[in-house]
């Protein structure tokens, strides 16, 4: 049954537009479960590239909502989404954030035997399993969508494709050749004593580049621009002529290389793209990284990332992903400062939400959505608890 409160906000509903989310949606245990079901269940989760399972056997798994997941590359070269998990007595299948399993996976608890594909191949002592339809315990399957070949997965089904999502914007994407990248290096994880919502304010936050990121400030002036399309924000800057003050970043200006398949308005320019809810793309000329805000409770958020680049030998393309590397190292120590400092405050009983400028395209655009699949986010203090189930 839903609250007194929330049938007066839906019979008389104010203008929140130029109000952020409540302080409460942040740190409450119980809109954090209904979050998980509401909002990430059906939300697409990038798990790799192709070329992470460049061959049959390979596999890349993914830890998201308490469950494991594996994508697999298969015999005839496809790729397939699977839980992790046996369908006899649900053990995990495979272990390690990536690996090879040869041409058959094996549960390392009573050799249940499945292909590739999926497909339940050998049971031990199968005659004693009276019935057993081995048709009925493949492995269950997640829907993928390959997306310039980025792997992405869903528990279920209800919001656009990724390409959908990124319709607005493919064409700016396109020139990067996305599906041509390898990895380099391995993915990191990273765990922040945060809400996740507050992640991914802060990344599509705009106006506090110039006050909190000198070196981006150095790097970009004030020509830092963001803007909000229904489903993905972009964020983006071009790097400056003027030599930086600080070593890293003037180093960075004087070694990035051209890029032969970059025009020229991109040889120079850094994009950063949020899909909803929690999953960006940063692109660089030197490099392309993907980063998920991974929520793991109502304040704790891994954030999990990796970097793609084009093989490139040159010495000055060496020379600038490490620069890369070092300047926004410096970045993300920043923005944890700053997310911690906002978490801890929106435990203050002095706040409930505060205005938003106009200005502030993506943040006004994530608070109108969180207030649609979720109602109960017009509410300034949480209703009683149970709530969520009535």
């Amino acid at each position: 049954m839903k609250s007194a409160q929330l049938h007066r906000l839906e019979a008389s509903p104010a203008d929140q537009d130029n109000l952020s989310l409540p302080a409460w949606i942040y740190h409450d245990p119980e809109f954090f479960e209904h979050e998980k079901r509401t909002i990430f269940r059906q939300a697409w989760q990038v798990v790799c590239h192709l070329s992470d399972i460049p061959k049959a056997g390979d596999f890349h798994t993914f830890e998201f909502l308490g469950e494991s997941l594996v994508v697999m590359r298969t015999e005839d070269g496809g790729v397939r989404a699977f839980h992790n998990v046996c369908r006899h007595r649900a053990a995990r299948l495979l272990d390690g954030t990536k690996g090879h399993c040869g041409k058959l996976i094996t549960c390392p608890y009573h050799a249940w035997t499945y292909s590739l594909d999926g497909r339940l191949v050998a049971v031990p002592q199968k005659d004693s399993f009276k019935g057993l339809d081995t048709a009925k315990h493949a492995l269950a399957m997640l829907e993928h969508e390959v997306f310039l070949g980025f792997v992405f997965v869903r528990f279920e089904p209800g919001l656009p494709s990724v390409r959908e999502m990124a319709a607005p914007y493919l064409h700016e994407m396109q020139p990067y050749r996305f599906e041509e990248l390898v990895p380099m290096g391995r993915v990191s994880l990273r765990p922040r004593r945060v809400n996740w919502k507050n992640v991914a304010d802060n990344f599509s936050d705009g106006l506090h580049i110039n006050v909190a990121h000198p070196g981006l400030t150095r790097l970009f002036g004030k020509g830092y621009g963001i803007e909000a399309r229904p489903w993905i924000d972009k964020m983006w800057g071009t790097l400056r002529d003027t030599p930086s003050s600080n070593w890293s970043e003037r180093a960075y200006q004087r070694f990035l290389p051209p890029v032969a398949h970059l025009p020229p308005e991109r040889q120079r320019l850094w994009t950063y793209f949020k899909f909803w809810p929690n999953v960006a793309l940063d692109i660089y000329p030197d490099q392309i990284d993907f980063m998920q805000f991974v929520p793991l409770s109502a304040t704790e958020t891994m954030i999990r990332e990796i970097s793609y680049v084009h093989p490139d030998t040159r010495r000055e393309m060496r020379a600038a992903r490490y620069l890369n590397l070092r300047i926004n190292r410096r970045v993300s120590l920043e923005d944890k400062v700053l997310i911690e400092r906002v978490q801890s405050g929106m435990a203050s009983s002095s706040y409930c939400a505060g205005p938003l400028a106009e200005s502030e395209v993506c943040l006004r655009s994530f608070a109108r959505r969180m207030r649609r699949m979720i109602p109960e986010s017009q509410l300034p203090h949480a209703p009683p608890r149970g709530w969520s189930h009535g």
